[in-house]
């Protein structure tokens, strides 16, 4: 009973996530908190999970960037950010996490791995690396409408 009624919530929370078409941030990190609070898992679960994964794993919406601004600093997994590499920034995905970001104005896509938190700007939902931007041809605009695909972790 308890697996089957966190199955329900799994698939009510994406249901209504994805109700507006795009990830808002709150349905975002309720659907992520969902499928990350499950500690012991039946077979039918872990298949509903796959599934709600399979959802999860692509979400549109504005990308922007930063770039030498932060190099050195310190991300969120402890790492030094460098600008130069394919990293992202973003709220609510697991750290590590490989992300492929297409950009919707060109169709030039790149894999970066999540290594800090943010964006922290209304509206946005990635912060790409300089060099994860200019692989996408958005470094002129700074921010472009993007469509991000889970691809591993």
């Amino acid at each position: 009973m308890k697996n089957q009624l966190r199955s329900m919530a799994i698939v009510a929370v994406v249901a209504s996530t994805f109700s507006t078409g795009i990830f808002s941030i709150g349905g975002e990190k309720r659907a992520a908190k969902a499928l990350s609070d499950s500690s012991q898992t039946s077979q039918t679960e872990r298949l509903s999970q796959s599934k709600a994964e399979t959802l999860l794993a692509r979400m549109r919406g504005q990308a922007s960037w930063y770039g030498y601004r932060f190099h050195g600093r310190r991300t969120a997994s402890g790492e030094p950010f460098d600008a130069t590499e394919y990293t992202a920034a973003h709220r609510s995905l697991p750290l590590g996490t490989k992300v492929r970001v297409t950009n919707l104005r060109n169709g030039r896509s790149v894999v970066v791995r999540i290594n800090d938190r943010g964006p922290y700007v209304g509206g946005r939902i990635i912060d790409l690396s300089k060099a994860a931007a200019r692989a996408i041809g958005m470094l002129g605009s700074g921010t472009a409408p993007v469509r991000m695909e889970i691809v591993g972790r």
